[in-house]
């Protein structure tokens, strides 16, 4: 069985010159063999995802984002799960997406909607900039005291593509729906080849992409809210509810970040 790189290249001799920082080894288990990830001591800040992104390619590292949100929870108490996370090229998306969908596709949904319609389509129009490019800029929008993450910090980790990065970590986010965070990263891998998603920040239950190709019509956009909701029910049953059409025109179309949340 192929498995995700493994484990953090040694910082401390890397050469790579980064911030204070720490090593995370903590898991829901205890101490993991080897450190999960790298975590800056303070805030990002402009700038900070594009060097870390440069500083790390040669040594097979990723950037993300890392928010404590209010109750400021960091990695170390986050209830990581590597021993309970398979691979995510194991699992197939749509496979995947077709058994939550027919778990929890609610009542209220048309007749015709009621058996899943299968992957949304590539979006037609064509990327605005590279999806590494718009994932900086997305970066940067998040950090500094104006930005959507104020207080989000830095980290790299191991990993061979941005849609893995949570199963990198066995990220335990979604654990009140999905044990195996690799499913849903088999999902991430399949957004990040349609629509050139990247995860730009995680959070205790939170993940926020990047989309380089985001739907452009609502036909496209309303196809790929059904993906939304099998994928994450929460994010469109509460704060606020929505109905699909609604979701699709507000939270899909055109939009080039995705945040999603799991109760």
């Amino acid at each position: 069985m192929a498995t995700l790189p493994n484990p953090l290249p040694s910082l401390a001799t890397s050469g790579l010159q980064l911030p204070s920082g720490s090593l995370v080894d903590a898991t829901i288990d205890g101490p993991w063999h080897e450190p999960l990830l790298w975590v800056a001591d303070e805030p990002a800040s402009s700038g900070t995802w594009d060097a870390l992104r440069a500083a790390g390619r040669a040594m097979g590292l990723l950037p993300v984002l890392i928010d404590g949100g209010r109750r400021g929870q960091w990695p170390d108490t986050w209830d990581l799960d590597p021993d309970s996370t398979s691979y995510p090229g194991d699992h197939d998306a749509e496979e995947v997406l077709g058994e939550y969908w027919d778990d929890c596709a609610p009542d209220e949904l048309d007749a015709d909607e009621e058996e899943w319609p299968g992957l949304a389509p590539v979006p037609a129009a064509e990327e605005r900039v590279s999806p590494d490019d718009l994932a900086a800029e997305i970066a940067d929008e998040c950090t500094g005291p104006d930005g959507w993450y104020p207080g989000s910090r830095a980290a790299l980790l191991p990993a061979r593509r941005s849609s893995d990065i949570p199963a990198a970590i066995g990220w335990s986010g979604p654990v009140n729906y999905e044990d195996d965070v690799a499913r849903l990263c088999a999902v991430l891998r399949s957004w990040e080849d349609r629509f050139g998603i990247r995860v730009v920040v995680l959070g205790f239950d939170t993940l926020t992409v990047s989309v380089g190709r985001p739907p452009t019509t609502l036909a496209e956009a309303r196809a790929l809210a059904v993906e939304h909701f099998a994928f994450c029910p929460d994010n469109i049953e509460q704060s606020p509810p929505y109905d699909l059409d609604v979701y699709a025109e507000k939270m899909v179309l055109n939009q080039e970040t995705w945040s999603l949340w799991w109760d």
